[in-house]
């Protein structure tokens, strides 16, 4: 899912995404803790919130510069989004 942020806070995709029933995997305030049993190992068991910043733009606040940059999907994502494209294959 892609999201693009008004006031750059990552709470805001977090808030939003748990007040339409989705919150985000391995978030510790806003997630339900309620996960399928069918959700692969590396699912149930990630560490952390499955939220990353692929890009960020912005302006300078000095300069007016308009600055941007990217970054890959971290291993653990990527590992992540692997085993549940898998298991959504298998069912």
């Amino acid at each position: 899912m892609e999201c693009r942020l008004e006031t750059g806070r990552t709470h805001q995709i977090r808030v939003h995404m748990h007040s339409i029933g989705h919150p985000l995997l391995g978030d510790p305030v806003y997630g339900n803790g309620k996960l399928p049993r069918t959700l692969p190992e590396v699912a149930r068991g990630f560490p952390r919130q499955a939220l990353h910043a692929g890009r960020l733009e912005l302006t300078h606040p000095a300069t007016g510069e308009r600055l941007a940059f990217s970054a890959e999907l971290p291993r653990d994502l990527a590992e992540l989004v692997a085993a549940l494209e898998r298991s959504s294959s298998a069912a």
